[in-house]
């Protein structure tokens, strides 16, 4: 799956939103999205990250920090193709987990993609189509130590995902999640950096040894990889793939 030429006009005259789009996964789906034809619009907090992505592909940006949400409110309801991929991360055991750090995380990873859903579903029932795409992750379908608050999160993102395909289906609406493994990000670059330190050992045997250890791949996956299969979702052949997750991940969810 590319998002090289057999993807180019395939989503013209659609409007795209894509959260946490300034950088990372989010960036590389802006750019596919917009290759493929779309109107992109960029949400992140980052406000000079998202307008400079946004430029780059005509988009508009859209600075709100989505764990509060009432900033959902802001942003457009008409939206063709919806991906929600915004998220961050926080390492501990159990029972040292900051309570408000595992608040904020479902707000910005569960809240705010229902909030969104929600928002943006009116407009795709109407036009009798719609796409949502929801960055989850081989922590939606499997479990880490130390990562409560992120694998819950993914775990409810795959089930909003489910009931989204369900309820949607009728109104030409599919819903699928996207679930990477470990992806060459500003977030994943931080937990190399700080693993590299707890272990004493130099970062790439910090990818191999540690975050890929499960993995036959031994290699990150890139950006555009994922960005790749989220704009095939939202192709003309894909009318009947909804309420799943597909996995790019190297084999990690199969080993």
């Amino acid at each position: 799956m590319t998002s090289g030429p057999d993807h180019i006009g395939d989503l013209a005259g659609r409007t795209a939103l894509v959260t946490g789009g300034a950088s990372g996964i989010g960036r590389a789906c802006v750019l596919a999205l917009a290759a493929a034809g779309a109107k992109v619009h960029v949400v992140d907090r980052a406000g000079p990250a998202a307008e400079a992505v946004a430029a780059e592909v005509g988009g508009v940006a859209h600075v709100v920090d989505l764990a509060d949400p009432t900033s959902v409110a802001a942003l457009p309801a008409e939206v063709d193709v919806l991906i929600n991929n915004a998220g961050l991360q926080h390492v501990a055991p159990l029972h040292e987990f900051p309570p408000e750090r595992f608040e904020l995380i479902q707000l910005v990873m569960v809240t705010a993609p229902f909030l969104l859903v929600r928002r943006v579903l009116p407009h795709m029932y109407a036009g009798g189509w719609g796409r949502v795409v929801n960055i989850s992750s081989v922590h939606g379908l499997r479990a880490s130590a130390y990562k409560a608050a992120y694998v819950t999160a993914k775990h409810a993102l795959e089930g909003l995902s489910k009931v989204t395909a369900i309820e949607g289906a009728p109104h030409g609406v599919t819903s699928n999640c996207v679930s990477p493994g470990y992806v060459r990000t500003p977030l994943v670059t931080g937990q190399i950096e700080a693993q590299s330190r707890a272990h004493g050992v130099g970062a790439d045997e910090v990818v191999e040894q540690v975050l890929l250890d499960r993995s036959p791949i031994k290699r990150l996956v890139e950006p555009e990889d994922v960005a790749a299969t989220v704009v095939w979702l939202c192709g003309p052949h894909t009318a009947n793939v909804t309420g799943t997750s597909i996995p790019v991940d190297g084999g990690w969810t199969a080993n």
